[in-house]
Order: structure tokens, then C-alpha cells, then sequence
């Protein structure tokens, strides 16, 4: 573990096992290439993210990949996540464009260069994918985050996402009732993926919570530049959680009450749901 202006650069231990192994079975050129290829697609997101001032905690090397990872204090709008996003596979596109000119100006081996473009062009597309945590499922949970309720972008992101990956696991597996071999790449990420969505079903409440705490505090700060406040109505016997989970990405609410059909009994904004729902014993948020 490696620590650099305050981010973490750290190896997973059963990545430097592979690495190890790789020695022994004559493939180590080949994935030290894959880890510089994969390091500077990373490198890729935590620069996009420290040049909107975000602060990058860690930069960790996994055996199937890398990931960066980046402080949301509540700033991180959806847009902002996109171009994060896209800036590792933006990494990727830029190497091949080196390497394809290396190749044109007849420098370098050309199996290793056919094979630098080959990885990069793997990682890339692969990363696209619409599955998190991968790329492209963070670009897709940005996108429909400006649709959708966040709670309910959370939770059918992760969902979506398990399913994706038992799909990867179940195409891993296909030879084997064919009589063949198992995909053994395609199930072991597959199996990483499933594993990591499921860790975010999990801890869908959690996230959440982190999201309005967040909200709650960045909007106090700039409750001026909001714009236009977008209704809830909501009748005076739903839960605040209920309540709370309605809320949109970079949306400004105001509650209206009712205490009946066309019985408007107050309207609140949000901040006051969400400090009633944090207040221990506190009066009804409707008051």
C-alpha cells in the first residue's frame, strides 16, 4: 500500500498472487501489461474527479480490474458522474490512438503493440457495460437518476445488475451442459460482479441515508440556486421514509400535505421532513 497526496494506491491480495503466478507460467509480460493498461484507466477517473475538486480516497487493484475511489460530500451532481465515468474508457481510446501511431511509425514489437491494442479495446468495452460497478452501469444509474426517485434508481440498479451478472455466470456455465469446459474468465467476473451488486442491495438504506444527509447539507448552502421547487403530495399519514424516498437527483421539493381528498393541510419543504426524520422526538413534520 502506497500513499500519494492523500490517496491510497493499494493491491488486492489475491491480485498480487496472480501476478506471482503469472511468473511461473510465462505470462507475466502479458499481464503487466493488462495492470499498466488497467492503472491508467483508473488514473483516468481519480484525474476527472480531483479537477472538479473532488477528493480521491484510493486507487485499488483488483484481480479483475481496478477501481477508484471518490469522496461524494454531495456535490457530485449527475453530470459530474458521467464524464468520471467515461474518463477511464476515454483513457483507453487515447492508448490505442498512441499505439496505433507507434505501429504506423514502425516503433515498438508489433505483437506486443497488436496486443496493447487488443487489451485496451477489451477493458474499454467491457467497462461499458451497463452493469455495476462497472462504467457503463454508473453512466446508465446517472442517467436514470435524473428520471427516477433516487431510492428507486438504487435499488433497480443494483437489481438489474444482479441479474446481468447471473446471466454472465449462466453464460460461463453453458459448455458445461454441452459436454464442454466451463468459460472460466467469464464466470470467476461474472461471480465478482454478482457478489458486488448484492453487496449494494444490501446497503440500499444506507446509501440512501448518505444521499440525504448530503442533500440536506449542500442545500443549505445553496438553497438560492435550486430553481424551481418540484411537488410531492403526499397524504398527512405517510411515513417520512416514504416521503423521503420520492426525492429526485437535483430536484428541490415541497411537500404538500393533505389531509384528505382536496384538503390541503400544509405545505412543507423537504429539509423539514428530513430533519424530523433524524429528530429523535420531535413534533409531527406537518406542523
Amino acid at each position: 500500500m502506497i500513499k500519494f497526496k492523500g490517496t491510497v494506491l493499494s493491491l488486492h491480495p489475491l491480485f498480487v498472487i496472480v501476478m506471482l503466478a503469472s511468473v511461473f507460467t510465462g505470462r507475466f509480460l502479458e499481464l503487466l501489461t493488462l495492470f499498466i493498461i488497467v492503472f491508467i484507466h483508473e488514473l483516468g477517473h481519480a484525474a476527472a474527479a480531483a479537477a472538479m475538486g473532488f477528493k480521491v480516497r484510493a486507487i485499488q487493484m483488483l484481480p479483475f480490474g481496478g477501481v477508484a475511489v471518490i469522496e461524494d460530500d454531495g456535490r457530485m451532481t449527475a453530470m459530474k458522474e458521467i464524464v468520471i465515468a467515461l474518463a477511464g474508457p476515454l483513457q483507453n481510446v487515447i492508448m490505442i490512438g498512441i499505439t496505433l501511431t507507434c505501429r504506423w511509425a514502425g516503433w515498438g514489437d508489433e505483437q506486443l503493440l497488436s496486443y496493447i491494442i487488443q487489451g485496451n479495446l477489451v477493458i474499454a468495452l467491457f467497462n461499458l457495460l451497463p452493469i455495476l460497478p462497472l462504467d457503463g452501469g454508473k453512466v446508465l444509474q446517472a442517467v436514470i437518476s435524473l428520471l427516477a426517485p433516487y431510492h428507486a434508481t438504487l435499488l433497480w440498479a443494483s437489481r438489474a445488475g444482479i441479474l446481468c451478472s447471473l446471466m454472465m455466470i449462466g453464460y460461463g456455465l453453458q459448455p458445461l451442459f454441452l459436454g464442454g469446459g466451463i468459460r472460466l474468465n467469464v464466470l470467476m467476473i461474472g461471480l465478482f460482479l454478482a457478489y458486488s451488486n448484492f453487496e449494494d442491495y444490501r446497503n440500499v438504506h444506507y446509501r440512501f441515508l448518505r444521499f440525504i444527509v448530503n442533500r440536506s447539507e449542500i442545500y443549505e448552502r445553496n438553497l438560492e440556486g435550486l430553481g424551481p421547487a418540484q411537488p410531492i403530495v403526499a397524504d398527512s399519514s405517510k411515513p417520512l421514509d416514504d416521503i423521503m424516498r420520492l426525492f429526485k437527483r437535483e430536484k428541490y421539493h415541497l411537500i404538500y400535505v393533505m389531509s384528505g381528498p382536496g384538503s390541503l393541510l400544509a405545505v412543507v419543504p423537504e429539509q423539514h421532513v428530513i430533519s424530523s426524520y433524524f429528530a429523535s422526538n420531535g413534533p409531527p413534520w406537518y406542523a
